[in-house]
This record gives structure tokens, sequence and C-alpha cells, in this order.
């Protein structure tokens, strides 16, 4: 259904049942259904977080500076791309990690131009450090990444089914949307992803699907077609 999708991935996606740091059986899992979603031929961009090693806004981060903070996140993301791109080559997926903090020695710096390069030949293309400073989360990253390449859809994986007009862990009857708008988002302040990345994804009418990551298979099937998750549209 979809020809180039962009998928982010919350760092705490690849801690597994730890909580925290990098648990190599859900990373190389989540590898193996990237892996299956590549092999239909869809250009797939990754961009992952790094709250499983450090989160500048989180609690460990009081005391700090907020843009010291904000860097030692965006070097999280850095770490957590370089175990998934392993993964994926280890399953015989060709992979380019591309950071918006340069270090030539460890992955490629991103420009726009090489990685659309990158994905047309077939290459899965992880985008690290967010977009390079301080004060933007990867959220945002992930929605200016998928304006920037022209991706048909952002693919969002969460620990739950999709959007929910209150928290299912916590409320009993809380009921999930299974379509609505970005503007729906804004009004009702649902927790979806930061403000910034829902009002660039709303201007620019880039739809997005929320879905459960923890779910085997989800990935393949929101590109197939089936109806997982919540889709969100302008």
């Amino acid at each position: 259904m979809f020809k180039r999708i962009v998928l982010k991935l919350s760092g705490e996606a690849l801690a597994g049942t730890r909580g925290f740091g990098l648990d190599a059986v859900k990373v190389a899992e989540t590898a193996a259904e990237v892996a299956d979603v590549h092999e239909l031929g869809v250009q797939i961009a990754l961009v992952v977080g790094g709250g499983n090693i450090f989160r500048g806004v989180a609690d460990q981060a009081r005391e700090m500076d907020r843009v010291s903070a904000d860097n030692m996140g965006m070097l999280s993301t850095i770490i957590n791309a370089i175990a998934l791109q392993d993964a994926l080559e280890q399953r015989g997926v060709q992979c380019r990690v591309m950071t918006a903090v340069f270090m030539n020695q460890i992955a490629e710096p991103y420009i726009r131009r090489r990685a659309v390069r990158h994905l047309e030949k077939g290459r899965v293309v992880i985008f690290a450090a967010g977009i390079g400073n301080p004060f933007f989360s990867t959220d945002t990253a992930a929605s200016l990444r998928a304006m920037e390449i022209k991706a048909d859809v952002l693919l969002k994986g969460t620990k739950v089914e999709g959007v929910y007009n209150a928290d299912p862990k916590l409320v009993e009857d809380a009921v999930k949307y299974d379509e609505l708008t970005y503007m729906d988002i804004l009004q009702q302040g649902l927790k979806v992803m930061d403000l910034t990345a829902v009002s660039l994804c709303k201007d620019n009418n880039l739809p997005m699907i929320i879905f459960n990551m923890n779910q085997p298979g989800n990935i393949k099937r929101v590109v197939m077609g089936e109806k997982v998750g919540s889709l969100v549209t302008a």
C-alpha cells in the first residue's frame, strides 16, 4: 500500500521487558520485522529514540542544563541506530545510519539527496541524533525527515493498540479511535506525539498510523493495508 515509509521507534521499544538499555533479543526481533517488510520492496527509513539510555527531559536530567541533557539524548539515539544497523545487516539487509550530528568515523552525515538515493537503491536508512538541535524531540525529527524524503506515511510504533481518548492502562473504558485528524489531537490534548510534530504533519498533509509495536507482524500488516491501529490525517 505504501512505497516509502518512515517508521518511528522509541528507545524503550528496544529495551524490551528490561525497561533500560538494549535488549539484544528485542533488537533482533525488530530487525526481523523490518527485514520482512523490506522484502516486499518497500523503501524504509527508521527514526529511533534514545529514551532507553538517556532522555533529556527525564527525572535523571532534572538538575542538568537542558542543552547538555538533550545532547546526551541525541548521542543515545546513535547507539540504538548502530545496534539496529548491525541486526539488519546480519539478516542481509543493506543499511545506512545517517546522523544530524557529524561523526564521520561512525556514520554518514544526514544529506537529504543522499538519503533518498540510499532508499532508491534498496537500502534501509536509519536517521539518528534527531534534527541535531536541542529542544526538539525525535517525534519532530520523524515528521521532518518523512516530509523531506517525501514518505507516503509516518508509522509510529507504541505499546498500545492506537490512539485512545484516555490512557488505556489507567482507564478501563478508554475508547480507541480508528481514525481521527491532527486537529482532534491538538484540541483534545491527546498524548500521541509532541505538538511540534503534530503541527508539522498537519500543515503538510502527512498521514500517520499509530499501532502496537509489541504485536509481531504489525508493521507488515500496516504496510499491506490492513486496518491496524489508528489512522491520523490532516
